[in-house]
């Protein structure tokens, strides 16, 4: 079965890892698979298996690509294609009728799309919940990544809930527990040192890192420890705003950027916190929780809850409230208890994309 893949770059990002995860998955599964890609270069690129065929559609925006998609539709005839994000299921599905292909069409949703118009500018997002109607409505399948997810994409487009299929995103392999090993050179990971909080993400509006760093300025007047956030982004200047205003130092506080390896700080943090004012998922909490490192998180909409399963694997806290982010990451400090968490197994990268196949094997039967 050939299937492809639709994502608008391999640079490196949260959609983009989930992605690639999913080509992985499906190709050990047996698929022959195709990754799609508006403009290709970019580190996820590095990371796939032999056998995995890339096609670069030399486009930075999706939808200017459709001729070329169309083209690739009609001269490699995928049985399935899954989209990565409203624009680009848009895309597929213009792109079938411009090459009167007959492939299904998976369309796949990573985030809150109410919160998306919320808090992003352009007449663009102001009308997303209505041409997202008709690109997710025109799609054979529509898998969103959590039950919350769903909810709101069904309230948002008016589109019935039994249209929505939620599929967990993949995560973890034994690739991630290998890059965990690697060895870690900072200082601030040597033995005797204070404890580390570590956070890893995108450096914007949705992470709200400013609260983190609030919450870890009253951590630090209580006892020793340090915050590490790793990842890049439009608002750095922001949060080194914030750390200069609560007084920390460059000892107290590090941001050095984007990681290729994360997995080796996470798996040394003392503990893994998540600050978000919103979520699609939280791909990072999964990888915290494989690593077996404590986690604490808002229980912003929507993921965390679902992962945390209401708390039973990590602590919630309230979005914005930097008071109780400190208590919770003060008693984590104290009572650190490491453990791989039970449920991390339905993140797997083989039993969702076995997820994946099943539901395109069913659209096949179906036909």
């Amino acid at each position: 079965m050939r299937i492809a893949l639709l994502v608008p770059t391999l640079e490196i990002g949260g959609v983009e890892r989930v992605f690639a995860n999913l080509a992985r998955g499906l190709h050990q599964l047996g698929a022959e698979v195709d990754l799609v890609v508006g403009t290709a270069g970019g580190d996820m690129g590095r990371d796939l298996e032999n056998g995995i065929r890339c096609f670069d559609l030399e486009s930075r925006r999706m939808l200017a690509s459709v001729p070329k998609l169309a083209r690739y539709l009609r001269e490699r005839q995928p049985e399935a294609l899954i989209a990565a994000m409203t624009h680009c299921s848009a895309a597929a599905v213009m792109a079938r009728a411009l090459a009167h292909s007959k492939v299904k069409i998976v369309a796949t949703e990573h985030n809150t799309m109410s919160k998306v118009v919320a808090n992003t500018r352009g007449l663009k997002y102001r009308l997303m919940p209505l041409w997202s109607r008709w690109a997710l409505g025109s799609a054979d399948h529509v898998v969103a990544v959590c039950g919350g997810v769903a909810d709101d994409l069904a309230d948002r487009t008016g589109l019935a809930r039994a249209k929505f299929r939620v599929i967990y995103n993949p995560v973890t392999s034994d690739a991630l527990y290998q890059a965990a090993e690697a060895p870690v050179a900072h200082p601030w990971f040597q033995p005797g040192e204070p404890p580390v909080v570590l956070a890893v993400g995108r450096l914007d509006k949705q992470k709200d890192f400013p609260t983190l760093i609030r919450a870890f300025a009253l951590v630090r007047n209580a006892k020793p420890a340090r915050l590490l956030i790793l990842g890049e982004g439009p608002d750095r200047g922001r949060i080194e705003a914030v750390v200069r205003e609560q007084r920390l130092t460059d000892d107290d506080v590090a941001l050095p950027g984007f990681e290729q390896n994360p997995y080796r700080f996470m798996k040394r943090a003392a503990v893994f916190a998540l600050s978000s004012a919103w979520e699609g998922f939280g791909v990072v909490l999964v990888e915290a929780l494989a690593l077996g490192t404590p986690v604490v998180s808002t229980d912003c909409t929507y993921g965390p809850a679902e992962i945390l399963c209401g708390g039973k694997y990590g602590t919630l806290v309230p979005v914005g409230d930097h008071e109780a982010m400190a208590r919770a990451l003060l008693r984590t400090l104290e009572n650190p208890a490491r453990k791989t968490a039970d449920c991390v197994e339905q993140f797997t990268i083989r039993n969702v994309a076995s997820q994946y196949l099943s539901l395109m094997t069913q659209s096949n039967s179906e036909k």
